[in-house]
């Protein structure tokens, strides 16, 4: 441990006896969850197949840190709670941390780890989205029979002079606007642009990009693209219905829709006005925007309450009922902004805080693979259990912050967990989940 001047806390006695608090305790740590974070990573081999695939331009013969072991320091710190790389300058002394990432010595600096960040480059991103995708692809014991991929955007606020922020009128914030792609509550693509573009700016290439390697991998797989209205382009739906993929895409309410819809309006106004008791009904429209070539199938979901008349549409190329298709399908969609905020907020995607873009997109692929190892842990670790639906942060709060007494000899590390820690059943059930093959 670094060797400094300890300060001696004073409280108040309890029972007479003098209460004293210092941070001098030795091979403590507040993390002795990590090693389940170490066991899900070694069972998907996910950080040592990401430093295979990044690019490393050190000196072989002078390097301290391996690229593995940087990568593995920061991604379990995101997933433990420590967001900034001012944390590592005293969490490298963790003893337990230290041996989750295979080093009996101090870890990287936060210094080298903010290298790490800057030295990111395109490449690096297009190499992680890969093995993002590849790990999706291996979760799968049996070949799925339907994928549903969810696309959105959302904002990322940045307080400084990032490069490539600007100004976006809809969030009233300098931010990024981050493209995400999720197939249930797996993250696939974590793609970090300028807020300055439509939101629906290369999800085109993305879906093109995944449709075709899911494809490869799984011949015969339905896939359906999922989103909200801010990605009903015209060339977009044109491409998935010339490539066979199935979708269901929000449309923005207009007057030709409206007008369209007035009859089953008006209905429900007047069921309303009799009754008081919320309306609802689905309508089938024929509909081309200007922009459009050809008329597709919208589905209008047409509803009358105490707050007025509240229509929406979907535009969709599925064949199932419109009551089917907008509630079991699209209502669906909004599980991934719950995702989305468990990325951001659970696991600090949106600490885009460097000066250049690509090392911000680098933070957002690192908080990424975070998401991916807590998922996994949830969903492997925890299946069946009461757990198994927690949140990243609960997650954290109950199975990863345990303390710990640590003992490194030549022979063995011993852990000792907290006798008072509550859970103590749940995590044993996922330490031996995740040993099982």
């Amino acid at each position: 441990m670094t060797d400094c001047t300890q300060v001696e806390l004073e409280f108040p006695p309890v029972k007479r006896r003098a209460l004293q608090v210092n941070f001098d305790g030795g091979a403590v740590s507040s993390d002795g969850g990590v090693v389940l974070l170490r066991e899900i990573d070694r069972r998907l081999g996910l950080l040592n197949r990401v430093a295979k695939v990044v690019a490393d331009p050190r000196d072989p013969t002078r390097i301290v840190h391996s690229l593995a072991s940087m990568l593995k320091q920061r991604v379990y710190g995101l997933c433990l709670g420590y967001e900034d790389l001012n944390d590592h300058a005293q969490l490298r002394e963790d003893p337990l941390l230290q041996s989750a990432v295979e080093r009996d010595t101090r870890l990287a600096s936060s210094a080298t780890l903010c290298r790490l960040e800057n030295r990111a480059t395109r490449t690096t991103a297009w190499a992680v989205h890969e093995v993002m995708v590849e790990q999706f692809i291996a979760s799968f014991a049996q070949p799925p029979g339907e994928l549903i991929l969810d696309f959105d955007a959302t904002d990322d606020p940045v307080h400084g002079h990032q490069e490539g922020r600007f100004f976006h009128g809809y969030y009233d914030a300098y931010c990024f606007l981050p493209l995400y792609v999720f197939c249930g509550e797996q993250l696939l693509v974590s793609y970090l642009r300028p807020s300055k573009i439509d939101a629906a700016k290369h999800a085109w290439a993305i879906l093109a990009l995944l449709v075709k390697r899911l494809r490869a991998a799984w011949p015969q797989v339905r896939l359906i693209m999922r989103a909200d209205s801010g990605f009903c382009r015209h060339k977009m739906l044109s491409w998935c219905e010339r490539h066979g993929v199935h979708y269901v895409v929000g449309l923005a309410k207009n007057a030709r829709l409206n007008a369209m819809s007035a009859v089953g309006r008006e209905q429900l106004a007047e069921r309303f006005a009799r009754t008081q008791a919320k309306q609802r009904m689905f309508m089938e429209l024929e509909y081309a925007a200007d922009s459009w070539s050809r008329q597709r199938r919208v589905i209008a979901r047409l509803e009358h309450s105490d707050k007025g008349d509240n229509p929406r549409y979907i535009v969709t190329n599925l064949e199932q009922p419109g009551n089917s298709v907008y509630e079991q399908c699209y209502c669906a969609r909004g599980e991934m902004e719950n995702r989305i905020k468990e990325a951001q907020l659970g696991l600090f995607a949106d600490r885009t805080s460097c000066h250049y873009f690509v090392a911000n997109q680098l933070r957002l692929l690192l908080s990424s693979l975070a998401y991916v190892l807590m998922e996994r842990l949830r969903s492997l670790g925890l299946a069946g259990t009461e757990w198994a639906r927690l949140q990243a942060g609960t997650l954290r709060t109950k199975l990863l912050k345990v303390g710990a007494v640590i003992v490194r000899n030549s022979r063995r590390i011993r852990v000792w967990l907290s006798s008072a820690y509550p859970y103590q059943p749940l995590f044993a059930h996922a330490a031996a989940a995740l040993r099982s093959p």
